[in-house]
């Protein structure tokens, strides 16, 4: 039962649907036959109303919310508010059936509210994301891999067999495949096995190693949806995907770099999931085929480890990515993260990296994408394209037509950077 609420899904269901009909449905019972005094419950509605949509907006002004809201947030929030606020009025008078369902409307109110901003932002899909904890069964790992095909001609050498499922799995990394974190402590890695690593006789594929945002946890629905729909237009090949914790909690940011503050980040990236996976997942070792990617605070984690370790990470994704890791809260990541030396923050950045290890990045590829109604964090994006590009990287870039900070540029994003990788990856042949 736990694990069944945890795992439920938030976004892409019906229970938003069924929040507003309770309410929708309460309402119409509570005010039919209609109460003595009308003309307050209609008060208090609108009253709730502009008095949340307008916390919103003050809330947003503020930075609040690391950003403009998303689309129909501000309505959420009053819309929720209204209704609430109307449920607590009637709750004080009338018999007693129409005070307790004003309570129940109150509470609807305030759950569609929450679950209505959440939908917004199109991102946190499960309550197990919301808590920051890690749901998914730990399912066996797939026995290794015999076949010898050359990775960079895979789109053309492999035939999926009758019997390779039409989709891919995920699980947790958890338990005795619980990656192995030196000096760090993350929270459990999910992985995802496309199509052809389920099959009898898999081929060894790309990896990605991939990062969610902050505050987030290690949630691989929207890459492995993302996953889905390139193995179904490529033959069941995919890359497999790690997406592991670059936070250690949701209200932590350790801005990428080891440190006594949060522990060795960095080295479990570069050190230890490389490492394991290797070990324990049929990916190919050449590290041409391997990826760097994350979204948001995960996305500049991808790009600051890309270019300070291009002999570990022959690809960057980053997808709506901070500048710089720490671009939000620069005196705080100094202090807490660098024990106040702000040279040595300077020269952790990508920027510092890139000029550190110029002429080793030929052949690499840079994916940056950004929605073009994201004010915050796309100007730091396309700098960092052209960063990448002047350093040596072939460089793929988009601006999302329409979307914001949310969940439409995460998934418009990470299909444009599959695709753009996917010649790099042996998973396509090469363009032109």
């Amino acid at each position: 039962m736990r694990q069944w609420f945890l795992t439920l899904e938030l976004i892409d269901s019906p229970i938003l649907g069924v929040l507003c009909a309770i309410v929708v449905a309460v309402a119409v019972v509570i005010v039919w036959p209609a109460p003595r005094h009308p003309w307050r419950w209609l008060i208090a509605v609108v009253a709730g109303l502009v008095g949340g949509f307008l916390l919103a907006l003050v809330a947003e002004a503020l930075g609040a919310f690391d950003g403009p809201l998303p689309d129909h947030a501000a309505l959420w929030i009053g819309g929720g508010l209204g209704f609430a606020v109307a449920g607590l009025v009637v709750a004080f008078t009338g018999p007693w059936w129409r005070r307790l369902l004003a309570v129940v409307m109150a509470v609807a109110a305030l759950m569609a509210a929450a679950l209505g901003v959440n939908a917004s932002y199109g991102l946190t899909h499960t309550p197990a994301a919301v808590f920051g904890i890690q749901a998914l069964d730990d399912l066996p790992l797939p026995a290794p891999a015999t076949s010898a095909d050359d990775p960079a001609a895979l789109y053309s050498t492999w035939t999926a067999p009758a019997d390779m499922p039409a989709t891919g799995r995920v699980s947790a990394l958890s338990g005795e495949d619980r990656i192995p974190a030196e000096g760090y402590s993350p929270r459990d890695a999910a992985l995802y096995l496309p199509p052809a690593a389920l099959v009898a006789n898999p081929p060894r594929l790309p990896l990605i190693v991939f990062m969610m945002g902050q505050p987030g946890t290690p949630d691989p629905t929207s890459i492995a949806a993302a996953l889905d729909r390139f193995a179904a237009a490529h033959n069941g090949l995919a890359p497999i995907a790690i997406v592991a914790d670059q936070l250690g909690a949701i209200d932590r940011d350790p801005a990428c770099h080891d440190s006594a503050t949060y522990g060795a980040v960095s080295t479990y990236f570069t050190t230890d999931i490389p490492a394991w996976a290797v070990a324990h997942l049929n990916v190919t070792a050449d590290r041409s085929f391997w990826v760097i990617g994350g979204y948001s605070n995960g996305g500049s984690c991808a790009f600051t480890w890309g270019a300070q370790n291009p002999q570990i990470w022959g690809n960057v994704m980053d997808i709506s990515g901070n500048e710089y890791p720490g671009s939000e809260h620069v005196q705080q990541t100094i202090d807490e993260v660098f024990a106040g030396d702000a040279a040595a923050f300077q020269a952790a950045s990508p920027s510092a990296a890139l000029a550190a290890h110029a002429g080793q990045y030929a052949g690499h590829v840079a994916v940056f994408t950004h929605g073009d109604q994201d004010a915050v964090f796309g100007p730091g994006q396309v700098s960092n394209a052209a960063l990448a590009s002047d350093a040596g990287f072939t460089v793929f870039s988009d601006s999302i037509a329409g979307a914001g900070h949310g969940g439409e540029a995460l998934d418009a994003g990470l299909d444009f950077a599959l695709d753009s990788l996917a010649p790099r990856l042996g998973l396509a042949p090469p363009a032109g």
